[in-house]
């Protein structure tokens, strides 16, 4: 694609997505629908072959895919008010450990059975389809946190939406985690193409991927969020504390320094970003300076996302359906309708403050985007992957189907939510009930 025309794209695009937040509000589509829609045209238009199509490089898609993901975390860290506690994060620990692996292998079967793939390209499309995206779901996910002296809106106050209503809690702690934690199951699916048998490197697997590299996640997230928020609220510069006199690109130096940090020492850097992003915002949790880095986070996002749609939009206007069966479409199909909303519900059962309304949102909103590109791209950068085009062509498809799916429904959904009595993290009502 020539410069000027790339240029020209860029342009009418962050012109777009500026406009869009304001145009689609209280409207039954999102953002993402219309710069996905964009790309298409734009795949349609523009002169060439294949003008930008992610199998051309899978290194280069990755590493914007990546830079996207851990941008996000950041950011979807920052946004959560709730501490970490076990007791009041037990539904996304039951959508983390019960609900992605039973999604994984539902997947994985249905692409054997439904699309022919070989037992590891099934597990590698199951594992690259987990994740629920933390740079889509924005319309169903915390809006972002709130500083010293902030209340809720107007808007908030009349449709009586909860500071931590359940399933944007649910569904945005869940997101902020199983980028990460898909990570080991993807591996399983490469080990399983190239490195022979199970008993080989099957210990290995369990004790390091499964397990090692979490735990240094873990570690080096929480302790690097700690020092970065002594850093900002106890360091001081010409006598003032550095969340007072430092700039917004601090969170962007933050999350790269902690990635790149965590994976020079193997651990899973999806996981320590938003690890260190929940342990800054807990060193001094109703502090303004939050709310400036998040939205510069948001903001950062929000243009590399728009280039990846872009991508993904006019690659698939251009061939990257191509490869897409009957079989890869009923495993798209079934994903979004089925699959994940079973598994959510099932995981749910009996998880105390979510009742069955609140279980059957988080359980439909399952939301594939970035994430997926990210995975699948990194794959396919091996030499393992002989099945590029057809695992892009479900892929596509899928994160498609979600953006439009989930899109037309996330606003009527949320707001009838919102109307509902106020509850809080313990699932109490609260003594009010919403006005309107």
């Amino acid at each position: 694609m020539p410069a000027e025309i790339v240029y020209v794209v860029l342009g009418l695009g962050l012109l777009m997505v500026s406009l869009l937040p304001t145009i689609a509000e209280g409207r039954a589509f999102s953002a993402p629908m219309v710069v996905l829609s964009f790309g298409v045209v734009v795949g349609l238009v523009v002169p060439g072959e294949d003008p930008v199509s992610p199998i051309l490089d899978a290194r280069a898609t990755a590493h914007i895919a990546e830079a996207t993901v851990i941008i996000a975390l950041m950011g979807v860290g920052l946004a959560l008010e709730r501490p970490l506690n076990w007791r009041t994060w037990m539904p996304t620990w039951r959508m983390i450990g019960l609900a992605m692996p039973l999604g994984i292998a539902g997947v994985a079967l249905l692409g054997w059975w439904a699309m022919g793939l070989t037992v590891p390209a099934a597990v590698l499309l199951g594992a690259v389809l987990a994740p629920t995206d933390p740079v889509l779901a924005s319309d169903v996910q915390v809006e972002g946190p709130r500083g010293l002296g902030q209340d809720r809106t107007e808007e908030q106050r009349a449709d009586g939406r909860a500071e931590e209503d359940e399933v944007r809690f649910t569904l945005t702690s869940e997101a902020g985690l199983n980028d990460a934690f898909a990570f080991p199951f993807v591996y399983l699916g490469l080990f399983l193409m190239g490195r022979g048998a199970w008993q080989e490197w099957g210990m290995e697997w369990l004790l390091w991927t499964l397990v090692g590299k979490i735990v240094v996640g873990c570690l080096v997230g929480w302790l690097s969020g700690r020092l970065l928020g002594a850093l900002l609220f106890r360091g001081r510069l010409r006598g003032r504390r550095v969340a007072e006199v430092g700039t917004p690109i601090f969170a962007l130096a933050a999350t790269f320094a902690v990635y790149g940090l965590t994976e020079v020492v193997h651990g899973y850097g999806f996981l320590a970003v938003f690890v260190a992003a929940l342990a800054l915002r807990g060193a001094e949790r109703d502090h303004g300076v939050h709310t400036a880095l998040h939205g510069f986070v948001e903001q950062t996002e929000t243009i590399l996302t728009l280039v990846l749609l872009l991508m993904v939009g006019a690659a698939m206007s251009a061939g990257l359906l191509a490869g897409l069966t009957w079989g890869g479409a009923a495993v798209g199909v079934l994903l979004v309708l089925v699959v994940r909303p079973l598994v959510g519900w099932l995981s749910l059962l009996g998880s105390r403050g979510v009742d069955r309304a609140e279980r059957a949102a988080i359980s439909w909103f399952g939301v594939r985007g970035i994430g997926s590109i990210y995975y699948l791209a990194y794959a396919l950068s091996s030499e393992y992957v002989a099945e590029g085009l057809e695992l892009w062509s479900v892929v596509a498809f899928t994160i498609t189907l979600s953006v439009v799916l989930h899109g037309l429904t996330a606003t009527p959904v949320m707001r009838r939510l919102d109307r509902r009595p106020r509850r809080g993290p313990g699932g109490d009502f609260a003594a009010s009930a919403p006005v309107g």
